[in-house]
């Protein structure tokens, strides 16, 4: 049996803690905030007409397989702990210039179907040829890549992957280099570029194989969990603490002891005796792991390339505005968002707020997280990181969050959706906050910027390992539960 630390009380964290705990070993969990969860964050405004509670981070659960596993090889059902809710339309994407809207849905034959009602058979055609190569990537990741530890490039090229799936995969093709051979309507390739944010990406940067987010979403669908999502992290509490796991809530780990290359425990704040363990698990920003708590330029080195953060308002609105569960409504220029977001650093150019972004509205109709006749709103749209970096935004500078807040809400009514007029209340969460409330380095939501390879599970010292949506295979609920469950299966059980 191992003594193992749990760096991080995410769901990456507490997956990778029940799945060590229910074979044999002595786990514990530091969390540095007072609840668990992570970036699965969750809040609640009570007003006289009642309580609005929100997810204030992932709305979506995708994979629901990788999740039933979970539960499964913790000796429990999803079903006992969780209320899913699939979704249809997974998500509605309204386009610039008015027209028809399209909602994506988990039955790839209706969906075209749907695009060819909305955008013409052409772009039907287009789609379903997207969609073969997209099943190949899928395929192809998912046996080869998605379910075990690749530490190095060279790990990808020892798979042998077969030429049919290096051909699908595209190294050195980007996701929007791959829209634009596939298809011809320009709000299909929007949709497909919007994709690579559920990475942190740009998608004129992003890896081609991205185009397997998509397929999975939208073979497999989208749900929601009654209560919230926020249900989830509450869930693998309760696991963790069913098979005997210790979580400590503010509790701040300051750093990873090593030597002679290989772990020995994690200090933490305020407390002089060092903790000992066999194992640290670490489900923190890689960033933070090689910089802060084991220093390791060369890792660190790696991590420059940071992804997307988000600007959020959390608004309690009067009456029933009649939006799907998921909406996005797109700009006319999708390109002059990525360019402010991201800047260009080497050119001189800062990044900065972008004036007219891509908006997503999620408003759940669930009785459980609103007062009758109201609705709470979740509404984000892409932000640069916070800092004082040429690509960031000092999101802490006075009146700028207030100013950007009011500019979403006027994007909102320009395209239609004019909710000032019935706000009781709005709160704002910039990627400064989310800094604050998680550790996240500037709000960075998945670490770096969406690349092909991410920082690999097995961290440079013998017995410290990462999880979380910074390392392999990536970030989302489904992603950072594989990397917990890769893990797990590495270190082994205790006997």
């Amino acid at each position: 049996m191992a003594r193992i630390v749990v760096v991080g009380a995410g769901v990456g964290g507490l997956a990778a803690a029940a799945r060590l705990a229910v074979t044999g070993h002595e786990v514990t969990v530091f969390e540095r905030a007072d609840t668990v969860g992570g970036k699965l964050g969750r809040h609640t405004h009570d007003t006289p007409q009642g309580s609005f509670h929100f997810d204030t981070g992932p709305s979506l659960l995708t994979l629901p397989q990788v999740f039933h596993d979970l539960f499964e090889a913790t000796g429990a059902k999803l079903d006992e702990y969780l209320d899913p809710v699939p979704l249809d339309p997974i998500v509605r994407h309204v386009f610039p210039g008015g027209g028809p809207h399209l909602d994506t849905c988990a039955d790839p034959v209706e969906f075209a179907e749907r695009v060819g009602a909305a955008l013409g058979d052409r772009a039907a055609a287009d789609w379903q040829g997207l969609w073969r190569r997209a099943a190949r990537v899928w395929e192809a990741s998912h046996r080869d890549v998605l379910r075990r530890t690749i530490d190095s490039p060279r790990d990808l090229a020892a798979l042998a992957w077969r030429l049919g799936d290096l051909a699908a995969i595209g190294p050195g093709r980007t996701l929007r280099g791959l829209g634009h051979r596939h298809l011809t309507d320009p709000r299909l390739r929007m949709l497909l570029d919007r994709y690579a944010t559920y990475t942190g990406a740009d998608p004129r940067r992003a890896p081609a194989a991205l185009v397997a987010v998509p397929y999975a979403e939208l073979t497999y669908g989208g749900w929601y969990l009654r209560g919230g999502l926020g249900t989830l992290a509450d869930a693998l509490l309760s696991r963790c603490l069913d098979l005997g796991v210790v979580v400590q809530t503010g509790a701040t780990v300051t750093r990873i002891d090593a030597a002679g290359g290989r772990v020995h425990g994690v200090r933490l704040a305020g407390v002089a005796a060092p903790v000992p363990a066999d194992v640290v698990v670490a489900n923190v920003d890689a960033l933070t792991v090689y910089r802060d708590l084991l220093p390791t330029p060369r890792r660190l080195a790696a991590l420059a390339d940071r992804g997307l953060a988000g600007f959020v308002l959390l608004l309690g609105v009067r009456g029933n505005s009649g939006l799907a569960h998921h909406t996005v409504f797109f700009p006319r220029d999708y390109d002059a968002e990525f360019d402010a977001v991201f800047g260009h650093p080497g050119r001189g150019v800062r990044a900065r707020p972008a004036a007219d972004p891509a908006v997503l509205v999620t408003v759940a109709d669930d009785p459980m997280v609103r007062p009758d006749g109201h609705e709470a709103w979740f509404v984000l749209v892409n932000a640069a990181r916070h800092g004082t970096a040429a690509g960031a935004v000092d999101w802490r500078r006075p009146g700028l969050a207030e100013a950007y807040a009011d500019r979403v809400l006027d994007v909102l009514a320009e395209r239609g959706v004019d909710v000032r007029g019935r706000l009781l209340f709005r709160e704002i969460r910039t990627p400064a906050d989310l800094a604050d409330s998680t550790g996240a380095p500037g709000g960075v939501i998945h670490g770096t910027a969406g690349g092909l390879f991410r920082p690999a599970n097995r961290g440079p010292a013998a017995g410290l390992w990462l999880v979380g949506g910074s390392s392999h295979p990536g970030g989302g609920l489904p992603m950072v539960t594989l990397s917990a469950q890769i893990v797990a299966e590495e270190i082994g059980p205790a006997w």
